[in-house]
């Protein structure tokens, strides 16, 4: 049987953030799968000087370009060329990356003029940060795609509350397997600048308001008070200012016991981070899910997550990892105290998030989407 043609519309790497690179693995899985795919790439999502002034765009980031035949969505001119391409490739199928109401206006263009079945793979429905015209734009979104994939439960339900009865396939976020130099713990924290002893919590990524780091920040005082040799490794780049953040730890005289790594992390120095940590800590606001907890599953790092969104039902309380009672500086401290207090046995909790993982495969998402996707297509 001829193979599902898939015509692929989202950023890929070069550019920077979570969705290129999902995007990129995701692209790969699927043709190993058997699928014949081609990318219909972003050159850039936004001007440079909108950066860290629009964070809802900040999935991708400006300082690296993607092909120069690629979209630039501030850009209508360029809004044809995938339409043009489409055309020539004739696919059994489009597949749209979606993570926020801008890109609603090219979906839209592209869905209308390419006359082909449209899937939108929605890593959100609704911006973490809102902005005014998002629920016109979600009105838009909800007419012309012909199915939806989601990646939680937390999207699926509220994609169905939105548009009830159209198609859609639940899947999950898959693990990202580390990459780049592997790095031992001692290693690590000597190139950091860390001493070899005394617990590392990591919170790794972008800065946004709804990840909390200032809940985090407000939560280190009292962990230090129990666990004196604690300290935080921040590793991301700043989408907001990051005065008030410096300002938070040097009030709360704690400077000797945060280190801030402000700026995008490459995939070839993430282990870095990883290696040297215990923990990753993620004290968000708000979620739908999170590919920080898949990277630390990847190095195997227990995570310690807030009630938000989908982020409990990734972690086995206890076990892969702690879940704080709320989203604020005394539960996340109240979880993070539990995990000290546990000390779990590293080879142990490895083996629990193998095990954990292995439900959460990149050929097993790549297998199911193809399915979903060719039965979209009409030609299933």
């Amino acid at each position: 049987m001829k193979s599902l043609r898939i015509a692929f519309l989202s950023p890929f790497r070069p550019l920077k953030g979570g969705i290129a690179k999902f995007s990129d693995l995701l692209l790969e899985s699927l043709v190993e799968s058997g699928c014949e795919v081609q990318p219909l790439p972003f050159r850039s999502i936004y001007p440079g000087f909108l950066d860290r002034k629009s964070p809802e765009l900040s999935a991708t980031a400006v300082s690296e370009r993607g092909p120069d035949d690629g979209i630039v969505l501030y850009n209508p001119l360029t809004w044809f060329r995938p339409v043009r391409t489409l055309k020539s490739m004739d696919p059994d199928v489009v597949l749209m990356a979606y993570w926020t109401g801008f890109l609603v206006p090219l979906y839209f263009l592209v869905s209308a003029m390419s006359r082909r079945k449209c899937v939108v793979l929605l890593h959100n429905y609704s911006s973490h940060e809102p902005w005014f015209f998002e629920p016109f734009m979600q009105k838009l979104l909800n007419r012309f795609p012909d199915a939806f994939i989601t990646l939680s439960g937390a999207v699926d339900r509220e994609l169905e509350a939105a548009i009830p009865g159209k198609p859609r396939l639940k899947l999950y976020h898959p693990v990202y397997e580390p990459a780049g130099k592997r790095y031992s713990r001692s290693e690590a924290r000597r190139e950091l600048g860390l001493g070899p002893d005394g617990p590392v919590l990591l919170f790794f990524g972008y800065v946004r308001r709804y990840k909390g780091l200032d809940l985090l920040l407000d939560a280190m005082p009292a962990l230090l008070h129990s666990e004196p040799t604690l300290r935080l490794v921040v590793a991301g780049q700043f989408f907001e200012d990051p005065a008030p953040y410096r300002e938070m730890i040097a009030r709360s005289g704690i400077s000797d016991k945060v280190i801030l790594h402000e700026g995008y992390v490459p995939a070839e120095r993430t282990g870095l981070f990883f290696a040297a940590a215990d923990a990753v800590v993620l004290p968000y606001r708000s979620a739908t899910q999170s590919g920080v907890v898949q990277l630390a599953g990847g190095y195997a790092l227990p995570v310690i997550v807030t009630p938000a969104g989908e982020l409990p039902g990734m972690v086995l309380h206890g076990r892969t990892g702690w879940i704080a009672s709320e989203a604020s500086a005394q539960g996340i401290a109240a979880a993070v105290e539990e995990f000290l207090s546990a000390r779990p046995d590293l080879e142990a909790i490895r083996q629990e998030i193998a095990s954990f993982n292995s439900r959460f495969s990149w050929s097993e998402f790549a297998h199911k989407a193809s399915e979903f996707l060719e039965r979209q297509s009409g030609r299933g």
